[in-house]
């Protein structure tokens, strides 16, 4: 399997693949936009974190508004720079 693609476990057990689109930084940290393999009828982007912890890197939801606002400007930026992107 590709190293783009993980396993998360939501807060129920379940399983769900995601591939990791593309890593970023900004301000400082880095961040993972992540994209939901087995569910067609859901293909919203989900950011994390990247943090660190004694077993390595781990995903960290985002919940600060302001946070996540930051990491879909710089996303926003790196699409029209690439000309991926138009509003």
């Amino acid at each position: 399997m590709s190293e783009n693609i993980i396993t998360l476990i939501d807060e129920n057990g379940e399983e769900s693949l995601f591939e990791i689109i593309l890593s970023l930084e900004a301000e400082g940290k880095d961040y993972a936009i992540l994209v939901p393999l087995n569910d067609e009828e859901d293909d919203d982007a989900l950011i994390f974190r990247i943090d660190k912890d004694e077993k390595g890197e781990i995903l960290v939801p985002i919940e600060d508004d302001e946070e996540y606002q930051i990491v879909v400007d710089v996303y926003e930026t790196l699409m029209e720079e690439e000309g991926l992107y138009e509003e």
